[in-house]
């Protein structure tokens, strides 16, 4: 995502400075990590799992270039011999995941690294950065699907997002959990997401006469005329638009809808659908932006708002109520032997696992079992192979196929689940697992 040819240098020192000393001690036998949400945001259900398509480009170019060896080199902390082992290290180890879209909860690991020691180490931080943020805004974002079913949902965020790549990443993780386009272009050509934008008041300032800005606008977009109609006030350009109506179908060019931005949305909609209707527009929609999320979604839709699209950006491209998810990357396993770590209120369940979900007699979500990947349980296992020795295992799935898995996720989930309010979903830990962190505990005392 970055552009620049090399992202090795993209993490925090104490990798490198763990690389060198594993480096130094030959610490090269088989690591295992996984990555996982510890505790879910107050205001989350359940997570969905994202980003794993830039993890897996990150390790396939995964290398440190002759300038960033070179820069090491000027730095006091590193050792010749080991930035000449710099030079051929690469990924060629193994990776598990959970396909994008998937339904996550606490605990559970959404990716499995298995590579020698350095390397599963050393990644760490650009992984974190990756799946942290996309599972983030996407989770997020399946928030405003499941409140507003059958409507048009567009990611606006790239202004207010925090840099490029989030803005690029964020219209992403939107789509993939349910959003219908993107105002980002450039997100629109890397994913194949579809974009959609009207217009921005200071093309309506810009003019002296509103409906000069209406009739300019329509003929140089005949494709995609959507009118912004409250720069001055929402009823009057609602009637404007009627009255131009006419004229612009005599020229071949069709009114899509009009955006409202401002004011009691809910309200100034009831009132522009009827003077809409009454003016003979009944196939124009009505679309609505501003300051937008799923708690204003569903106050809106509650209040009877004739709106059929929204445009959703700052306070989903920025997850404003919970901007960060609580996090780990850690060792599972080395050599062979399990390990767990005992920090207080960050104990980690041990060893590699697997997660099973089972289904009620109607197809819903009804628990899922953290287990021991060598545990055969009931239920959908959902962790996958995706990458052997460095090599991926299977074909790159398109943005709208992640969508599509993803969509029949949230379809699987309990009513309960399904709403803004917080509940509990329940995930079990099985009887291997008690069993493996019940030797550790031996092992630790003895």
């Amino acid at each position: 995502m970055m552009n620049t040819p090399s992202e090795a240098l993209l993490t925090d020192l104490y990798q490198l400075t763990m690389l060198q000393g594993y480096f130094e001690q030959r610490m090269n036998e088989t690591a295992v990590f996984e990555f996982f949400v510890r505790r879910l945001p107050p205001k989350r259900n359940f997570l969905i799992a994202a980003g794993l398509e830039q993890v897996l480009e990150f390790l396939e170019g995964f290398h440190f270039s002759e300038e960033d060896i070179a820069w090491l080199g000027t730095q006091k902390n590193f050792h010749p011999e080991f930035l000449e082992f710099l030079k051929d290290l690469r990924f060629t180890g193994d990776v598990d995941a959970m396909p994008e879209g998937t339904l996550v909860f606490a605990n559970e690991p959404l990716i499995r690294i298995t590579a020698p020691m350095p390397v599963a180490q050393f990644i760490e931080t650009r992984l974190i950065n990756l799946l942290q943020f996309q599972t983030m805004i996407a989770s997020k974002a399946a928030r405003s699907v499941l409140v507003a079913p059958g409507k048009g949902l567009a990611e606006f965020g790239l202004r207010r997002a925090h840099g490029a790549e989030a803005g690029l990443l964020a219209a992403r993780a939107c789509y993939i959990a349910g959003f219908t386009s993107t105002s980002n272009v450039l997100a629109g050509k890397k994913f194949g997401i579809p974009i959609s934008g009207t217009m921005a008041h200071a093309f309506i300032q810009s003019h002296e006469v509103e409906e000069d800005a209406f009739l300019h606008f329509a003929r140089s977009n005949r494709d995609n005329v959507v009118f912004l109609i409250d720069t001055y006030n929402t009823e009057r350009g609602a009637e404007k638009v009627v009255k131009l109506a006419p004229q612009l179908k005599a020229e071949g060019i069709q009114i899509r809808g009009v955006r409202l931005d401002s004011g009691d949305m809910a309200t100034l909609s009831k009132r522009v659908r009827e003077i809409l209707d009454r003016g003979g527009l009944q196939e124009v929609k009505i679309l609505a932006s501003g300051n937008i999320e799923e708690e204003e979604l569903r106050r809106m839709l509650s209040a009877g708002a004739q709106i059929d699209g929204f445009g959703i950006g700052t306070r989903l491209a920025t997850s404003w109520d919970f901007p960060y998810l609580e996090c780990a990357y850690k060792l599972q396993e080395y050599d062979g032997r399990s390990t767990r770590k005992y920090s207080e209120g960050k104990v980690t369940w041990p060893g590699r696992k697997q997660v099973f979900r089972s289904l009620d007699s109607a197809g819903k979500m009804n628990g899922d079992t953290l287990a021991l990947i060598n545990e055969a349980l009931p239920g959908e296992a959902l962790i996958q192979p995706v990458m052997r020795e460095g090599k991926r295992v299977q074909a790159k799935p398109a943005c709208s196929e992640m969508r599509e898995y993803c969509l029949h996720q949230l379809s699987r989930l309990p009513e309960t689940l399904t709403q803004l309010e917080p509940t509990e979903y329940p995930v079990h830990i099985s009887e291997g697992m008690n069993d493996l962190v019940a030797r550790l505990e031996r092992d630790r005392r003895s």
